[in-house]
């Protein structure tokens, strides 16, 4: 087992993994990286409100490694990968807890880091483009960073949009937020800039009032906050429920790819 020191390190390891990639979050902030027989393991304190220990490699591989290890980490942390990945880890592991699947979506693809970035940020800074101001028959702009004193309408919104979102105004990581304002000059639609890291931007947040659903300001917002993230990052990503099909559908007209994946409790001890 070695540890890795640097993002690119993590990349080799992982292939350049959008998702791996994003767990190091630049390596600040009590990150650790590992390598073991072509498996990476990447521990995360707090990110995305867990403690996560996000995996890719074969799963015998990934398993040791994680048993290796985990008795520095303790047992806050959650496996997070490709979901036959971690129901396999699992299996080895007594006293895990089963997995819970969910999708990870990202716009990144399979090959040459370079042009995966540059095509990401194309595509999103065009879907920008045709959006274009006044979405959804409002009158003046279109999405926008919202000031710091927009916090507290924020939470307003998110608790009757998406009460059960787990990016909301005054959690740690939460960079930014963006939004539509209505009429009357309350935001009507919302996406928050949240756990980037410097390789991979991370939108999660995403709520729309319910007056004005239907009218295309959630994918409107999220349009704005992805390619304002592709500028900056490179590449875009995000957690949705498998259930919220609607969402998901928006995120792939936004070239978004689906990835199934699973996060799963580990056992207070590995054994040998």
């Amino acid at each position: 087992m070695v540890e890795l020191f640097t993002v690119p390190d993590v990349v080799a390891a992982s292939g350049g993994d959008c998702m791996v990639v994003w767990a190091a979050q630049g390596l600040r902030g009590g990150v650790r990286a590992w390598a073991l027989d072509g498996a990476v393991a990447v521990a995360s304190p707090q990110l995305n409100r867990r403690d996560r220990l996000t995996v890719r490699g074969p799963v015998a591989a990934v398993a040791e490694l994680v048993r290796r290890v985990l008795p520095g980490l303790g047992p806050s942390y959650r496996l997070l990968g490709e979901r036959s990945l971690v129901a396999g880890v699992v299996e080895r592991l007594p006293g895990a807890r089963p997995p819970v699947g969910f999708e990870w979506m990202d716009t990144a693809a399979d090959g040459d880091a370079d042009s995966v970035e540059g095509a990401a940020r194309v595509a999103a800074v065009a879907a920008v483009d045709r959006l274009g101001a006044g979405a959804g028959g409002l009158d003046g702009p279109g999405a926008a960073w919202l000031p710091a004193e927009a916090d507290g309408e924020v939470a307003a919104l998110l608790a009757v949009a998406s009460p059960s979102a787990w990016a909301v105004p005054g959690v740690a990581g939460i960079r930014r937020w963006a939004g539509i304002r209505g009429p009357g000059g309350e935001p009507v639609a919302v996406a928050a800039d949240a756990w980037s890291a410097p390789q991979v931007g991370f939108v999660a947040g995403v709520g729309t009032a319910p007056a004005w659903r239907g009218r295309g300001l959630g994918e409107a917002v999220c349009r704005f906050v992805f390619g304002e993230l592709a500028a900056e990052h490179g590449r875009v990503a995000l957690m949705v429920d498998t259930a919220n099909r609607g969402a998901i559908r928006v995120y792939e007209r936004l070239g978004m790819r689906i990835r199934p994946v699973a996060a799963a409790e580990l056992p207070a001890r590995c054994g040998g």
